[in-house]
């Protein structure tokens, strides 16, 4: 198990439900990508609402099911892993963000 406790590096990558690479949603490209690579592990968070670059607003309404609402994949790891991954990603998005923040991390640890 990796070893992740104390300063490490947040990655957020903002990017749209409908964003895709090689034919499949962007987002699961991105968390098999961290997941092959051996990263501590990912999330993905499905916003209901939110606009970008384009400034064009997307939300979630009951009758709209084709709306592209934001999509924010994250993962915590090392600087070096982060920084090591970033040009892969970047060749796999079109658009979007990226965003790294310091973090202290006090726990990681699998269910027992």
């Amino acid at each position: 198990m990796t070893r992740l406790l104390g300063d490490q590096v947040l990655m957020r990558i903002f990017i749209g439900e409908t964003d895709r690479y090689e034919h499949k949603p962007l987002y699961e490209a991105l968390v098999e990508l961290l997941r092959r690579e051996g990263f501590a592990g990912a999330t993905v968070l499905r916003g209901v609402s939110g606009f970008g670059a384009h400034r064009v607003y997307h939300s979630q309404k009951l009758l709209d099911l084709s709306a592209d609402l934001p999509m924010v994949v994250e993962a915590v790891d090392t600087p070096e892993k982060i920084d090591a991954i970033m040009p892969r990603i970047n060749d796999m998005m079109a658009g979007g963000m990226i965003t790294l923040e310091k973090v202290t991390v006090n726990r990681y640890s699998p269910k027992t």
